[in-house]
């Protein structure tokens, strides 16, 4: 691994933990890609760990910083652990159960997730929402369940799942929905580190240790990213403004996965 492409894979981690804190979101959307294609790591256990384990650094940055500001409900994060953490243990399962052909279904499932992302992004409207309403358990558990899910099979943060179903089902407007989102990873993705972890095989125990450097580093780039992006994202820049560049990022994303696909299919 050359000193270039240590380089911009860390630029181009800061880049993710800037764009992402501001709007309740982990960036293992874009981690996991950039751990594939920029340092060419299998998508395994062990890529899932360090985009999980970015995910979670830029979580605990930008949620810290939004529990200063009192943008934090306690309790729709209590209640929401009860259906996310199960739900992230249930992922494990899944991606340790198909091990042997994994690039495949994480790459389609990737890109459904994109696809959403991206519309749901561009259809997007600020909340008008005042104040905090009584909220709706069944689907708000069964959303953030979803959400703990997909955040242990994608190596998200899953913040574009929990932040709707925050202000749809737990009665919280866009700001809290925002901060609660993120503390709700601050826990669910160490503990789906922690479980990854342990599904792990010798060689990818290897891939681990052998960059360990780079592991170790790769988190203080983002939290200090995250906390800059938490402070001064929204502020200095549109929110608008930075969601065009979050969709322009996933379509490239888009594209690649496309690309690989259709040549394992040919």
């Amino acid at each position: 691994m050359d000193v270039v492409t240590v380089a911009l894979v860390l630029l181009g981690s800061g880049f993710i933990g800037f764009l992402f804190a501001p709007l309740g979101l982990g960036g293992g959307l874009l981690f996991a890609p950039l751990l594939h294609y920029g340092l060419g790591w299998d998508i395994d256990g062990a890529l899932l760990i360090v985009s999980l384990g970015l995910s979670a650094t830029v979580a605990w940055g930008s949620g810290l910083r939004h529990r200063k500001e009192g943008h934090v409900s306690d309790e729709r994060f209590k209640q929401s652990l009860v259906g996310a953490l199960p739900g992230a243990i249930i992922g494990v399962i899944i991606v340790a159960s198909l091990s042997g052909s994994f690039d495949v279904i994480f790459k389609s499932l990737s890109l459904v997730f994109v696809t959403w992302a991206i519309i749901k992004t561009l259809r997007s409207k600020p909340s008008q929402t005042s104040g905090e309403k009584e909220p709706n358990m069944l689907p708000l558990r069964a959303g953030v369940a979803s959400g703990g899910l997909l955040s242990s099979v994608l190596a998200i943060g899953a913040g574009a799942i929990y932040v709707p179903v925050l202000r749809a089902y737990g009665g919280l407007e866009s700001r809290r929905a925002i901060g609660t989102s993120l503390h709700i990873m601050m826990v669910v993705l160490p503990i789906s580190v922690m479980t990854h972890f342990v599904a792990l095989d010798s060689t990818q125990r290897d891939v681990l240790e052998s960059h360990l450097l780079l592991i170790f580093t790769l988190p203080m780039v983002v939290i200090v990213a995250a906390n800059l992006g938490a402070r001064f994202g929204i502020a200095k820049v549109s929110e608008q403004r930075i969601m065009q560049l979050f969709v322009a990022v996933l379509l490239v994303i888009g594209v690649r996965y496309v690309l690989d696909l259709t040549s394992k299919l040919l």
